[in-house]
Order: structure tokens, then C-alpha cells, then sequence
């Protein structure tokens, strides 16, 4: 694990016992926002070395799968505006991580795509994201992040636990 993230686990603290007793602390939308709060500062943290941060490397992540995504396609699935997806592909573009390809039954469509450099840097990116992940659940055992995992599949897309 890098000194970044080892620095953003300890500044992600403790949260304050006299606030936790609030009945907002029990809420689940404000539950999730906390989790992906803290799981965000560790996972920018872990991407910094890659010039990277959480949007910009899903769509990487994205780019390097053989689905072919669309930036429409992209921009929906990760809830973004379009626009905020274009500017992620032009920074990954100048970067030479990602290319676009028009559509292969539309050609107004843009695939977006890795390129080889952005399948090297993925992989190592994504090495340090699990690492995040697995620092930021650390108080799970194994049962616990895959139970969190399957519930938190079910409620996104409807997938069985």
C-alpha cells in the first residue's frame, strides 16, 4: 500500500460516538454516502501514482473490457452527464489511454476503447484500487465484504444474492 493511501486512512479518522448516536446515522442513503465518501478519498489516493482518479479510471476500467461502450453508454451506466463523460475521454485520449471508434451499426456513436498503454495502466491501477478496497473493509472478514458485495449488487441491478 503507498504512503498516500496509508495517510488517507488516517485522515479519514474516527467518526465523532456523539454524532454516530444520531438517528441520521442509521439512515442508508446517508450510510452509503459516508461509505463511498471515505472509499473515494482511499481509492484517489491509490490512483494519484497513476495520474488517475475514480471516474476517470472506471472509464478506463470500462474502456478495457471487450463490451465496446459507447460514451452514451458510459455516461449512463456510471451516472454521469455526458458532457462530464467527454472530459474524461479527452483527458484519457491526450493521455493515449483510450481511443474513440465510431459505431459499427451507427457511426455518429463513439466506442471507446484502451489502447495498449491504457490496458498496461489499468492493470496496475486496478491493483491499487483493490488495495484501497481491501484496506477501507478492513474491519469486514471475507464473508462480511462478499455478503456487502451481493446486497450491494441486488440493489443496483436486481442481481441475486
Amino acid at each position: 500500500m503507498t504512503l498516500q493511501v496509508n495517510d488517507a486512512i488516517e485522515g479519514a479518522g474516527e467518526p465523532s460516538t456523539r454524532l454516530a448516536e444520531s438517528t441520521i446515522s442509521n439512515d442508508m442513503g446517508f450510510l452509503l454516502a459516508k461509505l463511498h465518501a471515505a472509499g473515494s478519498l482511499l481509492n484517489n489516493a491509490a490512483l494519484a501514482e497513476f495520474g488517475l482518479k475514480e471516474r476517470s479510471y472506471s472509464v478506463l476500467a470500462l474502456a478495457c473490457g471487450n463490451l465496446g461502450p459507447t460514451q452514451r453508454e458510459l455516461a449512463d451506466f456510471l451516472s454521469l452527464d455526458p458532457s462530464q463523460i467527454v472530459a474524461l475521454i479527452d483527458e484519457l485520449e491526450q493521455r493515449g489511454l483510450v481511443e474513440r471508434k465510431p459505431g459499427i451499426a451507427d457511426r455518429r456513436q463513439k466506442i471507446v476503447t484502451a489502447t495498449s498503454e491504457g490496458h498496461r495502466i489499468h492493470a496496475a491501477a486496478r491493483k491499487a484500487a483493490q488495495g484501497a478496497e481491501v484496506a477501507h473493509l478492513s474491519m469486514l472478514t471475507d464473508q462480511e465484504v462478499a455478503s456487502l458485495r451481493a446486497i450491494l449488487r441486488k440493489s443496483v441491478w436486481g442481481d441475486p444474492i
